[in-house]
């Protein structure tokens, strides 16, 4: 049965559990200047994100989405606008690194449109990113949240070999949804992504997320659980998706506090080193924090002395 097929009503009303408080602070307010005279693009702003003021307005913090503002992909669950990108801006890592050492963050999410359009999917422009953010900011770890590079080894070897710290593509969603929720993608494709990362690179934390809510069961998510352990991730996060606008896949059920609970509990159990699972949490929700708990929990001698990480 497809996500369009299902025999559930639309859900007009969100529970209490998801509504969200504006925080037009003072630190909102800088950091979006600084995107804008930096010419930068947030994931956070474009993929209008439920948690944007209280990371922007409390933490600090933002996730920075590189190769422009449109993607070659037009995946049902996504507001990122879709059609042929621009030119690549090669003095983009240059702006990113210079933004994340003026807010002098400890730890940066930086993730990126598709870009089918180019022979190595963006690779090299992450790579440089993460290089650039290494060299004026040497003190903040980098987590890169990458498309899937089309599953070519070359490309994700060319990213890999910019030692970021945590290697992030999300699976979105169960393998009987996938070609009805995400354009153009695969997800043992998606796999062979995290398995190769690893592979390359058995230093870096390898990490994934999940989308709930799309008509996914429970014993799928379990499922999804195993095939990510199996190929080479160490952390996820699961939360609840929202429909971004009426043309989306609408929302087939909004899955309770409690259950979110339950399955983190399942994650660690089964050999997850650490699992954000609630409704609000998204890719990079708290990254800063959750990597300092890795960090504490895999290398307790590494992180015993690391000051909290902004997330």
């Amino acid at each position: 049965m497809s996500v369009s097929d299902s025999p559930t009503q639309p859900i007009q009303r969100k529970p209490e559990w998801l509504r969200t408080h504006l925080n037009t602070t003072d630190s909102f307010r800088d950091l979006k200047s600084l995107m804008r005279s930096k010419r930068l693009n947030t994931v956070c702003e474009e993929a209008r994100c439920p948690n944007m003021h209280e990371c922007w307005g409390d933490y600090r913090t933002a996730t920075f989405m590189i190769l422009g503002d449109t993607c070659t992909r037009r995946c049902r669950f996504c507001a990122v606008k879709t059609g042929l990108p621009g030119a690549v801006d090669w003095g983009e890592p240059e702006r990113v690194a210079e933004s994340v050492a003026q807010m002098q963050l400890r730890h940066v999410v930086i993730t990126m449109v598709n870009r089918d359009d180019l022979k190595d999917g963006g690779a090299a422009v992450l790579a440089a990113t993460v290089r650039a953010t290494h060299r004026l900011a040497p003190d903040c770890s980098v987590e890169v949240l990458s498309s899937d590079l089309m599953g070519d080894r070359q490309s994700i070897r060319i990213l890999s070999e910019s030692r970021p710290e945590i290697m992030s593509h999300n699976i979105e969603t169960s393998r009987r949804l996938t070609r009805q929720v995400r354009s153009r993608s695969d997800y043992d494709r998606s796999l062979a992504f995290l398995r190769i990362a690893k592979e390359l690179d058995p230093e870096t934390v390898v990490k994934s997320s999940m989308m709930l809510g799309l008509g996914e069961t429970r014993d799928e998510v379990l499922q999804s659980m195993d095939d990510l352990l199996a190929n080479g991730a160490t952390v996820m996060n699961l939360g609840q998706y929202l429909q971004p606008s009426k043309t989306h896949i609408p929302v087939q059920k909004y899955w309770t506090p409690a259950e979110f609970a339950e399955l983190k509990q399942r994650a660690l159990e089964k050999g997850f080193a650490h699992c954000e699972s609630a409704p609000l949490v998204r890719s990079s929700y708290h990254a800063g924090e959750q990597y300092e708990t890795y960090r504490r929990r895999i290398h307790p001698l590494y992180g015993s002395d690391s000051s909290a990480l902004s997330g």
